[in-house]
Parts: C-alpha cells; structure tokens; sequence
C-alpha cells in the first residue's frame, strides 16, 4: 500500500533520529487516522523495536515484548518489566535504536507500575542514550492525562508530542483521483480524511454504490464502525448513541441536545466532554468570542455525522437487504444539506492553503463562523466563516448547491458585513459550481470580491 501524506511529521522525526541523543516522542490520535502507518513508514531502514501491546494481561503483553525485543517467537521471555526495557536502554548506548510501544494504553492497563519504570530508566540513562522511544496511543484522554498530564511520572520528558489528526480534504484527494470534483468532496464528507477509510473507497464505482457498499450493507466496512468505536472508547454507549444522533440531526445547543434525549443539562454537558476528548464533537463559539452562552457543538468526525445522520435510524432497513431503497429515499434528497457545514470547511482549508503560499490580502489567524444579534433590527444573523485582523477582515458565504450562485448572495454578505468596523473588507464567496453572469460581472475595481468555485480550489 502507498503510504501518502504527514511530510511534516516525518521530518520532525527524522530530524530527531538524526539527532543520535534521547528523544522520547508522544504520538496519539482517534482510532484508523494512520499513527501506525507514519511510524512503519518512519522505522523503515533503522534499528527499531516495533512491539503492539495488546488488550490482554502483564504476561501475555511481557512474553509478547520479549519477542520483539530478542526478535524471534522463541526468544527467551524477561523475568519482568523492568529487565526488558533495561535490555534496550542498555543496547541503545552503543547505538541508534527506536523503540516504539503501540497502544501504550493496553500496555499501561495491564501493568499498572510501567510508566514509573519508564521515568527511571530515562532519568538515568537520557544523557548517554541514543534511544528514540516513541509511545503511541488512541485512547485521547489516556495519552493526554496519563502520558502528558503532569501528574503523569512520565511529564515532562517527552521531547516531542503529534497529535495525529485525519487529513484535510486537499490532503485526501491522492485517494479520490477518478472522482469529480462535487464527488471528491462528497466522499471526503462520508469518511472525513481518515485515511483507513479513503482506502475502502473503491475508485471504480460512483459515490451512489460507494455508500450502499460501504455504509448501508450490514457486510459493509462502516455498517457498524461507528457502533463499535463508541463500545471500545466508552461506557453507556446508548446514551452516547442518543447524544450524538440528537446533534446530527441539529440540535446544537446544550438545552436543545438535553431536551432531544430527554437528560438533564448537567448530566448531559458531562457526556458531552467525553465526546470533545476523543474529538467526536467540538464546541463552537462566534468569531472572537472564547467564553460565550452562545457556544454551540458540532460533530467533528465526518464520519460520525454521516453514520448517525443516516445509518442509525435505518439499521432495521439495512439489515433487511433495502439498502439500495434507503439510499434512494432517506440519503440521496439529503446530500445537499448534509453537505453545507462540510463545504465551508473545506473553504476555510483552501483559506489556509492560501495563506501558506501567502497569497491572501493579509495574514490570517484564527478562523471561523459568526452568529450574533444585529443590534439595530434584533434579528439574529449568521457568517458562515469570517476573520478580522488590525482593520482588514474576510467575511465568506459558502453555497453548496447545484444552481448558479447570484448577485443575492454577494448584497447580503455586504449587509451583514456592515455589521463590523474594518477599514478593509475582503468579500469571499465559495460556490459548490458556478456563479451567474450578473454576480461575475459585477463591478470589482479594487479587488475586494472573491468568486471561487470548488473546482478551481481542487485546481
């Protein structure tokens, strides 16, 4: 398989393999995001021990570990923990080696004392070792409390964490190549970037048979993805299932997801934070607001939207053989929706990739959408994306549909722009195709319209 993309994360660590001191790297990400792949791919041609703890006990991980290190099924197993990993900080004073623990989590569940054993072995041996360790996770709470969090023995050693996260659309698009640009993007929309699922994508099909293959089959790859990661991360995963389906279906505020699942709003925000850890869902606040009653939440993991939105409530239909019908009659009409919040990311992505040839009217920073009330009428109003900085702003509308985008649109991201005080205003408009001869000639002497359609982003 052709390993594609994180040319910055193999930098950094080849930067630090060539380093030849201690370096202990921190690489962890949600479950299928490719962390295993990028450390394969680095290890490959250098001394390294690769062992994969596994969801089992001390002695099934430490027989497993002594096997990897003597590098033979036979090889004799260790008397215990701390011999072994003394066995690598031992070799790894003579020379460069690589260690890596997969699925540290597993490995630290049974045997409770290995992160200690770890922090005395660095202590002692980090000034004279050339030993690049490297623990991997995917549990997201565990590796940022257990590994990172200061009260962890391990704080304060690593020399390098990567938070691994799924591609961007433009990152995926090496997957996508006999697509159309609206497929591309729709395909992104169902699988969010993770590469594990950009791979299950069959090429030769449309998107139609892609999805009835993939999602509403009960042999298919996703059928049950979803389902299984909440029952491997989580406990109570019915409670879950509600949760995240009564967003997927638009409940956005606490109030409205606790009354959609019948919870208290407490009880509901603690189920909540759960899911903002393993990055399943995100909370949003307006453009400059950081602490605001507004905040809403979003799923963050594509996937999961598309799977809740649109597989949960018909599992009895798919189960009976009707996936082709609920294609038809549940999915298809809805794409175009369920694609709207999916399109403006992937302009705020195309945003930053302008700005890193820096080819935007100024420098940008942080991104992203706006609601608030319009004080003079009091109505409440939306930008689907904005960013301001000293007197210079982009305001953005993204429209995600098969018509022609017109000169409507262009008057009111003007009005609503109006509602803030810059000296220079940027006014960019994202249209899924195309845009009617009245908005592209539409007088632009300064320069301040942006007209772009998806498939100039893709070009």
């Amino acid at each position: 398989m052709i390993f594609y993309g994180r040319n910055t994360e193999l930098s950094k660590l080849d930067e630090m393999y060539r380093g030849k001191r201690f370096e202990f790297a921190v690489i962890y990400g949600r479950r299928r995001v490719g962390k295993t792949s990028l450390i394969r791919e680095f290890i490959k041609e250098k001394k390294s021990v690769f062992f994969a703890a596994n969801e089992s006990t001390a002695m099934d991980n430490l027989k497993s570990l002594s096997k990897c290190i003597g590098g033979k099924s036979s090889s004799p197993v260790f008397s215990d923990f701390d011999s072994a990993l003394s066995a690598i900080f031992d070799t790894a004073k003579k020379e460069r080696v690589v260690f890596v623990i997969d699925e540290y989590p597993y490995l630290a569940e049974s045997y409770r004392g290995i992160s200690s054993i770890l922090q005395i072995l660095i202590d002692h041996n980090k000034d004279k070792s050339k030993l690049m360790l490297i623990l991997c996770g995917s549990s997201m709470s565990f590796m940022e409390n257990q590994v990172l969090g200061y009260k962890s023995p391990l704080y304060g050693r690593r020399t390098a964490q990567f938070k691994i996260l799924p591609f961007t659309f433009f990152e995926s698009l090496p997957f996508l190549t006999n697509f159309k640009a609206t497929d591309k993007a729709l395909i992104y929309g169902i699988t969010g970037g993770i590469p594990e699922y950009l791979n299950k994508i069959n090429v030769k099909k449309d998107v139609r048979q892609n999805i009835i293959d993939l999602f509403l089959t009960p042999s298919g790859h996703f059928f049950e993805e979803p389902s299984n990661l909440i029952k491997q991360e989580l406990r109570e995963p019915s409670t879950y299932n509600v949760i995240i389906e009564a967003i997927a279906f638009g409940a956005t505020r606490l109030n409205e997801i606790a009354s959609k699942t019948g919870m208290e709003s407490n009880k509901c925000a603690k189920y909540l934070k759960s899911l903002i850890t393993l990055s399943l869902i995100k909370k949003e606040y307006p453009f400059g607001e950081k602490i605001s009653k507004k905040s809403i939440y979003k799923l963050d993991d594509y996937m999961f939207r598309f799977w809740y939105r649109f597989v949960f409530p018909n599992i009895s239909a798919i189960t009976a053989g009707l996936g082709a019908a609920v294609y038809d009659n549940e999915v298809d009409d809805q794409l175009s929706s369920y694609m709207g919040f999916i399109f403006e990311d992937i302009c705020i992505q195309w945003l930053f990739e302008q700005a890193r040839r820096n080819m935007l009217p100024f420098f940008i920073g942080d991104i992203s959408r706006w609601w608030g009330t319009n004080h003079t009428t009091h109505s409440q109003e939306e930008i689907d994306f904005m960013t301001i900085r000293n007197d210079k702003a982009i305001f953005s509308e993204c429209k995600w549909k098969n018509t022609a985008v017109g000169i409507d649109v262009l008057n009111e991201l003007k009005r609503k722009s109006a509602l803030f005080n810059c000296k220079k205003k940027y006014l960019y408009i994202f249209a899924k195709n195309k845009f009617t001869t009245e908005l592209l000639n539409t007088d632009n002497e300064q320069g301040l319209i942006k007209l772009i359609t998806l498939p100039e982003m893709i070009e």
